[in-house]
């Protein structure tokens, strides 16, 4: 029996031509939907597989290695096969396998970087490296980093190492070595030096025989347009390749591919452009919206047959992502065996603040679990981490268990855990482990050694660190910038010590975590996590508030720590949106839809109308998590940077469609929202409602009847016209440009053209 999953039995008698059988095909090809089967047996030329979410993408790749390999087109080894994440490598090889047997351990499968390393360990020497070269790690390239700055004499301090490395990185992002680095891409940094900063960095790395994540493409690129022969041995050996999340690549993986698929042509790209969310990590959406016009004979193939979620689920997220200007353009559609006639429709829940909202969501959870769902079929996805405390404070004391993926729990961040830190050793002196934590956070010249001389004489003495190290400070045993910044520190400590009864929990940490230089060291770090840190730093001091006593406060920390995590599978999952592609959950829970909450302020400010679509793909990722229910909610007043500010609902609550959605509102929040930020065009009108701002000639108010609140229309009684100059809090001043009801369109003289309710501006 041949073992040719699509070859008849030679042995066997062949029937006479009139009454052959048809030859029998694998259930793994038969079971394909006919958009699933024409994109794995288009062989021939480049194909770009449009695979909205749900619609069984891995399924088609999988299904395509392994055709390829029964119809006999490629061996093996003549297919290279590109996945994101070692995970989905591991997992595609296995399931190759389970069809197609060992012939799955020859594919060349796996990430963009694991093939550049086994391309380069066979000709590293043609670039300068040998074949056993070092791979850094983050730590080490920073450590590299800052030995050229020295070198070059630049300021550190001015210029932080970790500032010039994340430019470094984007540029090798975008396939770029230092003598393709343009004077107008460096701009002014490290005074003007970044491309000769760029350059030694390179050679230094040679010198070590290392490269780092970055040059493990670059390199590649730079040995196929520098030797054809290596190139062209290359793209005579893959007859056939396929790229997995085509629409995260960045430019340097973009390159690479279109190098090596030059001769056969037979590139099969898979991809979502309404998935694309990671352009923070260099991704470039246009690489997948720009595929035909790179290959002009390409066949699209739209995976559009949703085997996930319910009607009204779909309807919701196609009419959103329809918003999008940039895109391809496909509708998500049921498949037709899902029977879901009484699909929930999409709840939009209008609440006070964020503590009432991390009270509706767990008390919606709790319903559903009352009613026999399980905990693990549920999810909340956060726009930002910051927001995970109340949820997590909720969870905390209601009892329920809860597991938080893609990171730890907000106590047990990095940032929090080093805020805590000051906060125990300005409570208790004699706490060495916090000491030693925040001793030289942020770097004070106190170093490892430093710290052992203490231990020892503390040891020694009887004495805890803090004690040890001010008696240090009286000697001469420290170098004299040592003395004087542990002088500093602990008297800053004592001081801080002195204002714990005149200042309440929340001030006291603002001031510590400024003054001590700790927010200021996040400020200045141009990682892509600085910014959620901030803003964790900014929720954990606003939390605060809540408590009378650092020290009540400390004890709740304890309590929270001591907390079994290891609930097992039945827990509430939290997480990211940008973490969640790719799972799927029952029930979806998606808190924060408010302006500068989701869409971020960040979009806002420093994206333009890209940076928005972004954040639009994001929300889309967000609502087809979701099997069964999506359950929407936005505050009208949030807690930014630990003030209170009224909230706009997200312009992305005004794009779902009414057909399937449901509004509610907390009875107190009615006629309370108001003075959000960024353009507020298409709006849910804030009022439980999803109406648009144009249009609406009346809003509604509460009235009391009774015991019960009645929402009722009234007409508008706005003092103000056309024209009329108006001061508001947080824009500023502007002039009334139009006025529907009480929305008013206001030309800020600083904060440019915004929307915002009447009772937020007073006349100027």
């Amino acid at each position: 029996m041949s073992d040719d999953p699509f070859a008849l039995d030679e042995a066997a008698t062949p029937p006479s031509p009139s009454h052959a059988p048809p030859v029998a095909e694998p259930p793994w090809i038969s079971g394909l939907n006919p958009e699933q089967r024409q994109a794995v047996e288009i062989t021939d030329g480049p194909v770009l597989v449009l695979s909205g979410a749900g619609t069984g993408k891995t399924r088609v790749l999988i299904t395509r290695l392994a055709y390829i390999l029964g119809k006999r087109l490629a061996q093996p080894w003549q297919i290279l096969a590109v996945t994101f994440t070692n995970r989905a490598a591991r997992e595609m090889r296995e399931r190759v396998g389970g069809l197609v047997g060992s012939m799955a351990e020859s594919l060349w499968l796996g990430t963009f970087h694991a093939l550049g390393v086994r391309i380069l360990r066979k000709h590293g020497e043609l670039v300068g490296l040998k074949s056993n070269f070092t791979i850094l790690d983050s730590d080490d390239q920073l450590r590299l980093l800052k030995q050229v700055l020295e070198a070059e004499g630049v300021d550190h301090k001015k210029w932080p190492a970790q500032a010039v490395l994340g430019v470094i990185q984007r540029w090798k992002d975008k396939g770029l070595t230092p003598d393709r680095v343009t004077p107008s891409m460096a701009g002014d940094l490290a005074g003007g030096r970044a491309v000769d900063l760029y350059r030694s960095y390179q050679r230094r790395l040679i010198t070590l025989n290392a490269t780092d994540f970055g040059d493990l493409l670059l390199h590649c690129l730079t040995l196929f347009q520098g030797h054809t022969e290596v190139l062209q041995e290359y793209q005579d050996k893959f007859k056939y390749i396929m790229v997995d999340e085509y629409q995260d690549t960045n430019v340097a993986q973009y390159l690479w591919l279109r190098l090596l698929c030059q001769k056969h042509r037979n590139l099969c790209c898979v991809g979502d452009d309404d998935q694309s969310i990671y352009s923070w990590r260099g991704a470039e959406v246009g690489n997948i919206l720009r595929f035909e016009k790179d290959f002009t004979d390409a066949k699209v193939v739209r995976l559009e047959r949703n085997y996930r979620s319910t009607p009204t689920i779909l309807a919701a997220a196609s009419a959103l992502i329809d918003h999008n200007e940039d895109r391809l353009g496909k509708t998500l559609v049921p498949a037709g065996h899902i029977d879901h006639d009484d699909a929930a429709l999409v709840t939009v829940k209008g609440v006070w603040d964020g503590p009432e909202e991390a009270r509706w969501v767990v008390e919606e959870i709790e319903a559903l679990q009352t009613k026999g769902d399980s905990l693990s079929s549920m999810a909340i996805l956060v726009r930002a981490g910051f927001q995970m405390l109340e949820f997590e404070e909720r969870f905390i004391t209601t009892g329920m268990p809860y597991r938080v993926v893609g990171g730890p729990r907000f106590y047990e961040r990095l940032e929090i855990r080093d805020a805590i830190a000051y906060l125990r050793c300005i409570t208790t002196p004699t706490d060495d482990l916090a000491f030693e934590r925040m001793v030289n956070k942020p770097k004070r010249s106190i170093g490892d050694a430093t710290v052992q001389k203490i231990h020892v004489y503390a040891r020694s003495a009887g004495l805890s660190l803090m004690e040890a190290a001010l008696r240090l400070t009286e000697t001469d045993e420290l170098r004299a910038q040592t003395r004087n910044a542990l002088s500093t520190l602990i008297s800053d400590m004592s001081r801080w010590r002195s204002l714990r009864d005149g200042l309440s929990p929340s001030d006291l940490a603002a001031q510590v975590l400024d003054e001590s230089g700790y927010t200021e060291m996040w400020q200045r770090d141009t990682s892509p996590e600085a910014p959620g840190r901030l803003e964790n730093l900014k929720e954990f001091v606003g939390g605060l508030e809540e408590w009378d006593t650092i020290g009540a406060f400390l004890e709740h920390v304890s309590l929270v720590m001591e907390n079994d995590s290891k609930a097992g599978d039945e827990a509430v999952t939290v997480m990211t949106l940008h973490g969640a592609k790719g799972l799927e959950f029952d029930t979806v829970f998606l808190p924060g839809w408010e302006e500068e909450v989701f869409p971020h302020r960040r979009a806002l400010d420093d994206g333009g109308g890209a940076a928005v679509e972004e954040e639009r793909r994001l929300a889309y990722v967000g609502i087809t998590r979701a099997r069964k229910k999506v359950n929407i909610s936005y505050a009208a007043n949030r807690r930014v940077y630990n003030q209170w500010q009224a909230s706009l609902p997200s312009r992305f609550i005004g794009e779902l469609p009414e057909a399937q959605v449901e509004h509610t509102a907390d009875s107190g929040l009615m006629g309370s929202m108001g003075g959000g930020g960024g353009s507020n065009e298409g709006f849910s009108d804030g009022w439980g409602g999803g109406s648009s701002w144009q249009g609406k000639q009346s809003r509604k108010a509460p009235v009391i009847d009774g015991d019960s609140w009645q929402v009722e229309a009234r007409e508008s009684s706005s003092e103000y016209t056309v024209g009329m100059r108006v001061f508001h809090q947080k824009f500023g001043y502007g002039i009334i440009q139009a006025i529907d009801d009480t929305r008013l369109e206001i030309a800020f003289e600083k904060a440019g053209g915004k929307k915002v309710i009447d009772s937020f501006v007073e006349p100027a």
